[in-house]
């Protein structure tokens, strides 16, 4: 549509092909070799979002989108053109700045065990992470809180503390000249 921008278009596409709302949108990167489609000249100007993948368990593809699916990043099938390079440029993109800015909170729920931000860590890493240097580190920040709630007992251990990020605060720290690192 001639009044959305680039942002606001993709945001619509993404919704009225899967019914999929990012909860985190940036753009990646201007892909514009000259042979990458054959069929004619295509330049993309390609985005990659965050979605927490369990309010979707079931895309509602539709035109376009009709064959989407939900792929673990270690078994996506074959992709046309340049798409694996992209996905690949979109994975290199996401597991650097998750290093250095925390948007991996937008994958959480609003309210979560330190345990699954730990887990997100090592999925997005695809690594192994010192647990007590992460924890040690990520609280160290100051923009986590505790609810003053914990885990329900599973029988496997004791009870764990629930956390919520602080959006407020960390915008404060920024002020301040806090620098984010993992």
């Amino acid at each position: 549509m001639d009044n959305e921008s680039l942002e606001e278009t993709v945001e619509r596409e993404l919704f009225e092909e899967t019914g999929i709302r990012v909860n985190y949108l940036e753009q990646l990167y201007t892909f514009g070799e000259p042979d990458r489609d054959p069929r004619q000249r295509i330049i993309s100007v390609a985005y990659f979002g965050l979605v927490k993948t369990g309010q979707y368990q079931e895309l509602k593809a539709s035109t376009d989108a009709e064959n989407a699916k939900w792929f673990n990043i270690k078994k996506v099938p074959a992709l046309a053109f340049d798409h694996k390079q992209i996905l690949s440029v979109a994975i290199n993109r996401l597991r650097a700045k998750i290093s250095y800015q925390p948007i991996g909170f937008e994958l959480l729920d609003k309210k979560f065990p330190f345990s699954d931000l730990e887990k997100l860590y090592i999925a997005l890493l695809d690594r192994e992470i010192n647990r007590r240097n992460f924890s040690k580190k990520i609280l160290s920040f100051d923009f986590l809180e505790e609810t003053g709630e914990v885990t329900k007992p599973d029988g496997k251990g004791r009870p764990s503390k629930i956390y919520q990020f602080n959006q407020k605060r960390y915008k404060e720290l920024l002020k301040e000249g806090f620098h984010f690192e993992i």
